[in-house]
């Protein structure tokens, strides 16, 4: 029957654990429009559904999987972001330890001497001796705990749960990102590697067109005007190697830096001519509801919840705090009579507080949650339009790549005709010299440009690829 009490307290903080002070919890309606733009620029709507593989089977090149897979294994930023989940996790465990109680086990003894007169409280005739006292105890209990009637621990508990879910979704999203970035550097390096090839060529032709041009000179057919015409672009073809040599060691150190280690040379793209994606086409997406399943609007969501779950916590503490402590062992004054029934102890010591002033404080935290919640809200749907615009970018760039490209190789051909024309007519005679350095200019340039029309091919796919969610290949497992 002496347990009738504690059990009774127990059985009604069970029941009314169904109390919940935390917001019902809506999901905020969608601060973007339920399709993406389309129009000039915007590729036609697809009549078919491609899924968003993992980057494994959505790159083809080798040499570039082989380079993420080493940045997957490598790159700090991700190591980080798996830290930061099992750290997320200790902490949601140290907070959700806090719904149970701490049972603490003690034993203990006790041995001590006192005056017969003083330990019998004067009963004894002084000169009696003394009295040898030893008392042994184990009891086992708890102290302090918190009966969660209106749910303000399992509401902190919540929305740590919360955090920790969103430190999984950032790490998702941190790998996606590294995915893409190195896919850019990759594409870089070999766009800057091509442009050093062409600055090559090109210098390599203006020098034995300037050779030519100098010996036509030095016969009085050609005049110093043409020399040195011809001097312009060789020269601004010398300053192109070594400033595209430059920048390709620089590319490297950016792959290298993202990637966490060395990256070896047969790994390295030679140029932008290669394909390094298996999907050509990727699905437009109609509906603006696939970015809501995007890592970093996870992210915010789960930080959405945990909130609004910080509201309800705080509503709590406008009620009575209940506190349990509570004992039971065994005490004996000889320790072979420690286990005998009539040793048995126990204590009960419940405990009720309520605030009665606080100068505003409990208030003051309600305030603040919701203020945290509306913030985070806001920070949701940012997230959602952010998403959106990136996918309304690589759509528009996307529509119009393949054209432009065109375009730029006729312009390339056309430019390699004039070239070879203008070079014909000036060594017939029938043409100056400032002709064929002006077809000269514009056959480099317009190599230049198709260079960098390749590498936004790919990048684009890449970007758009990207922004739709892609980049994981499984379901990670988690620390712990």
């Amino acid at each position: 029957m002496r347990w009738l009490a504690p059990l009774a307290m127990l059985a009604a903080a069970w029941l009314a654990g169904c109390i919940d002070l935390a917001p019902h919890y809506r999901r905020p309606s969608q601060p973007t429009p339920a399709t993406f733009p389309t129009g000039p620029a915007y590729p036609p709507a697809p009549t078919w559904a491609q899924p968003i593989v993992g980057w494994r089977e959505f790159f083809s090149d080798p040499k570039l999987k082989a380079v993420i897979e080493r940045a997957l294994a490598e790159n700090r930023d991700l190591r980080a972001a798996v830290a930061n989940i099992a750290a997320a996790r200790a902490q949601y465990h140290v907070q959700r330890a806090a719904l149970f109680p701490t049972i603490n086990a003690d034993a203990g003894a006790t041995l001590g001497q006192e005056p017969a007169s003083v330990a019998l409280g004067g009963l004894a005739p002084a000169g009696s001796g003394a009295v040898d006292e030893h008392i042994y105890s184990l009891t086992a209990g708890t102290s302090a705990y918190e009966l969660d009637l209106f749910g303000k621990v399992r509401d902190l508990t919540r929305a740590q749960q919360q955090r920790y879910f969103a430190t999984q979704r950032a790490r998702d999203a941190a790998q996606i990102a590294l995915v893409s970035e190195v896919a850019a550097d990759y594409l870089a390096l070999g766009a800057d590697r091509a442009l050093l090839g062409v600055a090559e060529d090109t210098l390599k032709s203006a020098t034995d067109s300037l050779a030519v041009t100098q010996q036509r000179f030095n016969t009085g057919v050609d005049s110093g005007l043409d020399v040195s015409q011809a001097q312009t672009l060789v020269q601004q073809a010398r300053l192109d190697v070594a400033r595209q040599t430059t920048q390709v060691a620089q590319d490297r150190n950016a792959l290298e830096l993202v990637v966490g280690a060395p990256v070896d040379d047969q790994l390295l793209p030679a140029g932008v001519d290669a394909p390094i994606v298996v999907l050509d086409r990727l699905p437009a997406a109609v509906s603006s509801n696939v970015l809501l399943d995007r890592p970093d609007v996870l992210e915010a969501e789960d930080q959405l919840r945990a909130a609004n779950a910080n509201i309800g916590a705080a509503r709590a503490a406008f009620f009575p705090n209940i506190e349990l402590t509570g004992s039971g062992g065994l005490t004996s004054v000889a320790l072979s009579a420690l286990f005998e029934g009539a040793s048995g102890t126990w204590a009960f010591a419940p405990q009720i507080s309520q605030t009665l002033f606080d100068a505003g404080a409990n208030r003051g935290n309600l305030e603040l949650a919701k203020a945290q919640r509306d913030a985070s809200v806001a920070t949701y749907e940012k997230t959602v339009q952010t998403a959106f615009r990136e996918v309304a970018d690589a759509l528009a760039q996307r529509g119009t790549i393949d054209e432009q490209l065109a375009a730029q190789r006729a312009l390339v051909a056309a430019a390699d005709d004039a070239l070879r024309l203008s070079n014909a007519r000036y060594e017939r005679g029938s043409d100056t010299y400032l002709n064929v350095l002006i077809a000269q200019r514009t056959y480099y340039a317009a190599r230049q440009t198709l260079v960098g029309g390749q590498q936004a091919k790919s990048a684009n796919l890449v970007a758009l690829y990207t922004a739709l969610g892609g980049g994981l290949t499984a379901p990670e497992k988690w620390p712990g």
